[in-house]
């Protein structure tokens, strides 16, 4: 059980937003950074999400992760370990700033080449993306009040098209 789950249609803001965020973040990661990336539902144009954005500070090594979370703190963001997510670290942002989902992981995390494989193979098929939100419109009504259920049940959709891109570039 958790928290209600909200899904809305696409907002074009959500590009706007993560620049934002993104210029308020690179100062203290300008120096160690691969790339901050828009990750998750709301980096997919069209795509319906909750609205949360979802960024990946992307570094070279575990020291340049240390370095960031450092670096974050003294913007007020609040690290909170792995999560559970081996290698990508997770933070709540400071009060004053828009809610959002930060994390910091090296640029050959699994999750991380998730994020990104996911999100372009969306990007490139917007009859993919499509469906993706229809279906998550409908687990989110299925499951409104039970998130675990409902990232389950995506997680389905998320692996299969995973599965799909991953057997397509070893055969390509």
């Amino acid at each position: 059980m958790g928290s209600r789950i909200v899904i809305v249609e696409y907002e074009p803001e959500w590009v706007l937003l993560f620049e934002e965020l993104r210029t308020f973040i690179l100062p203290v990661v300008r120096d160690i950074i691969v790339s901050i990336e828009h990750v998750g539902s709301t980096s997919v144009p069209g795509l319906a999400a909750k609205p949360i954005i979802d960024i990946d500070v992307v570094v070279r090594t575990q020291e340049g992760v240390l370095s960031a979370i450092q670096g974050l703190a003294s913007l007020g963001y609040v690290h909170e370990g792995d999560l559970g997510v081996s290698g990508r670290e997770a933070f709540i942002p400071p009060s004053d700033v828009k809610w959002h989902h930060l994390y910091v992981c090296t640029y050959d995390n699994a999750e991380y080449k998730r994020h990104i494989l996911f999100r372009d193979y969306l990007r490139s098929h917007p009859e993919e993306a499509k469906k993706y939100g229809e279906l998550k419109l409908e687990l989110a009504q299925k499951y409104v009040n039970d998130r675990i259920a409902y990232t389950e049940a995506k997680g389905q959709f998320v692996n299969r098209v995973l599965n799909r891109v991953i057997n397509e570039s070893t055969q390509g």
